[in-house]
């Protein structure tokens, strides 16, 4: 198997091997990258030490320090092993089940979807805005039908969705929203960080590539404490009690009662060890990826491409993602772009196959690609460049002249 971000074949989508001194390989530029530095390192041997290796103390230290990094005391925040499990977790906590519908976006990961079909619900796909690339506000109104249950909007690439329309529209029509925030620490929204908003949950991920990581990993960020207590139980097999603490306790304390059938989400002490210091740096993260962001902007602006839309005045875009789109007027399309850039040493990927152009969305609910014209045109003409912080500005300028060979 080919890994579509470095092509070398077994990958399985591990990052490319880097040399002693914490540098990206010369001769091949991947599409990402993590920066683990020293205190992470460190804190994941001191996990290892202490003997408490799955879920304990340093995984409830991070759910503390995550609110507190939202900075709104209302919150709490449940740390689970990836932003699937933590939408599924959300949804069913909410009730959503056979029966129910509820409203997305076509253009994102199957996770987003998916969850919704764990619960035995159904996905009703709308398109995104084409200035945005986000989940079009006027679409979710349109969809909506009696069974409509829930709006799972997407923070795409790190932009921010158009959270005050979606609201508004989730008020309106009595609906629950749960945010997919897998690309979006640190986003605003009018001001506000993405975590902190009037939705009933929003879900984090910490996976390899994000603007911070554990590894694998996410949070589930909820001010609703019923919603919080049962995606607590439902995290860990559905157990009444906290497997930390009758572990822990000083006294007798193994009893517990099995209350529903849950899974199998916790994240490990571990994770969580990478994730404390992880968390401490992911504004100075996100600034650098800004710049990198700044850099191609200025560096694309003469050629026949449309370049990635930044955050509304006021806002914070977390540049999870780069993505370029190639003009009408491109000499070349997007397949024979990514061959180029690959040929010069980038690693790049597509984000996303639109759901609506896989077989088992596809087949399901007998979606056709002129049912999203937004999607399906950004698909066509879209690429996703490398923007990370391990990489240099030298680096930067690698990425630049690939593209400028290709299209100049």
């Amino acid at each position: 198997m080919r890994c579509p971000g470095c092509a070398r074949t077994g990958c399985a989508g591990l990052p490319n091997p880097i040399d002693s001194e914490n540098t990206v390989n010369d001769a091949f530029l991947p599409f990402a990258l993590p920066e683990i530095g020293d205190e992470e390192i460190a804190e994941v041997v001191d996990t290892l030490k202490s003997g408490w290796i799955t879920t304990g103390p340093k995984a409830r230290r991070f759910e503390q320090a995550f609110t507190e990094f939202l900075g709104d005391e209302s919150l709490q925040s449940i740390a689970v092993n990836s932003a699937t499990a933590g939408l599924h977790l959300a949804l069913e906590a909410l009730g959503i089940g056979p029966g129910d519908e509820v409203i997305t976006t076509t253009h994102t990961f199957t996770a987003t979807a998916e969850v919704v079909r764990y619960l035995g619900a159904d996905v009703k796909l709308v398109d995104i805005d084409p200035a945005t690339l986000n989940i079009d506000p006027a679409a979710i109104e349109a969809a909506i039908t009696p069974r409509t249950r829930a709006i799972l909007p997407v923070h795409y690439a790190g932009l921010a969705a158009d959270m005050p329309s979606i609201l508004g529209i989730a008020k309106r029509h009595g609906l629950k929203v749960v945010e997919d925030a897998a690309h979006a620490l640190p986003t605003t929204s009018a001001g506000r960080l993405v975590g902190t908003l009037q939705s009933d949950a929003t879900v984090f991920s910490f996976y390899a590539n994000k603007t911070m990581t554990t590894g694998e990993g996410g949070m589930l960020v909820t001010r609703n404490p019923e919603l919080a207590k049962r995606a607590r139980v439902m995290r860990l097999h559905g157990m009444s009690r906290d497997a930390f603490d009758r572990f822990t306790a000083k006294v007798p304390s193994w009893y517990y009662e099995i209350v529903a059938p849950g899974f199998k989400y916790n994240l490990t002490d571990i994770a969580a060890a990478l994730g404390l210091h992880q968390l401490a740096r992911a504004r100075g993260f996100q600034q650098r990826r800004a710049e990198i962001a700044a850099q191609y902007d200025a560096a694309f602006a003469d050629l026949p491409v449309v370049t990635p839309p930044g955050p509304r005045a006021g806002d914070t875009h977390a540049w999870h993602l780069y993505v370029l789109r190639l003009a009408e007027a491109a000499p070349i399309g997007r397949d024979a772009c990514i061959e180029a850039l690959f040929a010069a040493g980038i690693g790049c990927s597509v984000h996303y196959i639109p759901l609506h152009q896989h077989p088992y969305w596809r087949e399901r609910y007998g979606l056709r690609a002129e049912d999203f014209p937004h999607s399906q045109h950004a698909y066509e003409r879209m690429l996703s460049l490398p923007i990370y912080t391990r990489m240099t500005d030298a680096d930067v300028q690698r990425v630049i002249a690939a593209v400028r060979g290709a299209l100049g």
